[in-house]
């Protein structure tokens, strides 16, 4: 999918918005939606506290009964929710204007005092093990309500990109006692949100069932009924929708749409908003797994920027997307799919040039190349494993022997944080470049919460300052040029090598008149539209 086409993306855009919003089907697909939608899903919804784990299994199921003051439409851009608008009233200070008339499920009006709660529970209340939502509110320094439908929010330093925050954090009802904890929301209060579609019943890691919430401030819902299935095996997922056991099945497997097609299935695909990547250890003199033709340890190659620019120009991506991912993917060269915001139209996907990149290994004083062991996980990410063999097979051109070693990914999460690899293959997601940028390549810094995901301990002062400076911009068309601009210099000296952005793949019967997939990967009614007859 090509997200820079500007007509493609205002069609796209419309419709999104008509479906985020819960507009109602048109007369000749009323009858269709009064059934209910079945969707198989690989998304394993483990609890019904939308602040607890900030993970996608939550975010899309639970899309469906909470909502956010900003959403991010398919091009990433934010756009009006439960608030209608937003602007700083100083470096410190922002104003978020809400939307009047909006109920909750059990028929309580929504209202500043229940963001105020939303705010202060993720940020005074809530533990969860990985920190959930909190990083998004631990900037504020205090909230308040001047009147039912305006918050103010104060910082505790300038945050240009909060409403950016706000994206990711669903609202909550304040409740009439204090806080509610994690346990009661799980063990049978009702969730209570204001979206299209109202809890019914679920069932951890097998089902939850919805009804249409028909005093939807954003229309009729399209769907009376949605029951979700928790698939996780990919096969049982393709099969449920080849046999018509469901609607639509998210996560398909490159390999199985073509036989899908075949048995009269629709496809969808989008880019999705991440990268996968090759990562160096750049920072220990000597590194494990790493010598020379003989077998003998050497010096750490990857501190040269010519040799990971020399691995960078012998990576095929070519091979990787068409022929791993089934054409399911797009070749990378920056961590978000181009056009999406803060991407750099300069920076374009290479063929490889083993000729160039052997004249830097001479260059850089290693003409025969040296041996390494390739690591990376096996089952976490579409093609992964496949991806560390073709890599392998290329690399090996210019005489670097990379041995693949693929593990389970926990067990290579565990060996990469522990410093067991020089060089490994990875991948990650995000809500914005900068997310990416300020986790994966800047410099390690516990202080600033930067280079969390910068397992290469790669530093570039220049690049830190180009973010930051990028960082202090609000969300817009120069904060997105300043994000290109960093993320050009920091590419030049190539810190990981982009390989591609996998598909997120949703196959669909003949029941469903369109799927509009999201590059974040939500799975939700709402995505979806009845068949018009």
């Amino acid at each position: 999918m090509k997200l820079g086409n500007p007509l493609r993306a205002r069609l796209l855009s419309a419709l999104l918005i008509s479906i985020f919003l819960g507009s109602a089907p048109s007369t000749l697909a009323q009858a269709q939606a009064e059934e209910e939608l079945r969707i198989a899903t690989s998304y394993k919804l483990m609890t019904l506290d939308p602040q607890y784990a900030n993970l996608n299994e939550n975010t899309s199921l639970l899309s469906h009964i909470y909502e956010r003051l900003v959403y991010q439409d398919e091009n990433l851009e934010l756009k009006p929710g439960l608030a209608t608008s937003w602007r700083p009233l100083s470096d410190t200070q922002w104003e978020f204007k809400l939307r009047d008339k909006v109920r909750f499920h059990d028929g309580s009006a929504f209202d500043a005092d229940d963001v105020v709660y939303t705010i202060e529970r993720i940020r005074d209340f809530l533990k969860p093990p990985s920190g959930g939502f909190r990083s998004y509110v631990s900037g504020i320094k205090s909230i308040s309500a001047p009147d039912p439908l305006t918050v103010v929010i104060e910082t505790n330093g300038a945050v240009p990109s909060l409403p950016l925050s706000f994206s990711s954090i669903f609202m909550m009802s304040r409740p009439s006692g204090g806080f509610e904890t994690t346990e009661d929301l799980n063990a049978g209060h009702p969730p209570n949100g204001t979206g299209p579609y109202r809890f019914e019943s679920w069932s951890s890691g097998e089902s939850l069932r919805l009804g249409r919430n028909d005093d939807y401030w954003g229309g009729k819902p399209a769907w009376s009924k949605v029951a979700f299935r928790i698939i996780e095996n990919p096969a049982a997922r393709v099969a449920a929708l080849s046999t018509g056991e469901v609607d639509v099945a998210d996560a398909i497997p490159a390999r199985d749409v073509a036989s899908l097609k075949e048995r009269g299935a629709k496809i969808a695909s989008v880019g999705a908003a991440r990268v996968n990547f090759v990562q160096f250890d750049v920072a220990r003199d000597t590194l494990p797994g790493v010598t020379d033709k003989a077998g003998e340890p050497i010096a750490n190659p990857f501190k040269s920027p010519l040799v990971r620019r020399a691995l960078a120009l012998a990576t095929d991506r070519g091979i990787l997307v068409d022929k791993i991912l089934a054409g399911h993917g797009t070749a990378a060269a920056q961590v978000f799919p181009n056009g999406l915001p803060g991407t750099s139209a300069k920076l374009l996907p290479e063929a490889p040039n083993y000729d160039e990149a052997k004249a830097l290994l001479s260059k850089a004083g290693l003409p025969d190349g040296f041996n390494i062991v390739l690591a990376g996980p096996a089952g976490r990410y579409p093609g992964d494993a496949e991806s560390l063999q073709a890599i392998a097979q290329s690399w090996a051109r210019i005489g670097v022997n990379a041995q693949p070693s693929a593990a389970p990914f926990s067990v290579f999460n565990t060996k990469r944080a522990a410093g067991d690899y020089g060089v490994w293959y990875g991948g990650t997601s995000g809500e914005a470049v900068d997310i990416i940028l300020h986790t994966l390549l800047a410099s390690p810094d516990p202080e600033r919460g930067t280079g969390a995901l910068n397992f290469g301990k790669y530093r570039n002062e220049t690049f830190d300052q180009l973010l930051a400076r990028a960082e202090s911009i609000a969300v817009g068309p120069e904060r997105n040029a300043a994000l290109a601009e960093a993320t050009e210099l920091v590419m030049a000296d190539q810190p990981i090598i982009p390989l591609y952005h996998f598909h997120h793949i949703v196959g669909y019967g003949s029941r469903i008149g369109s799927y509009v997939l999201h590059p974040r990967g939500w799975t939700t009614a709402m995505q979806t539209l009845p068949a018009m007859e």
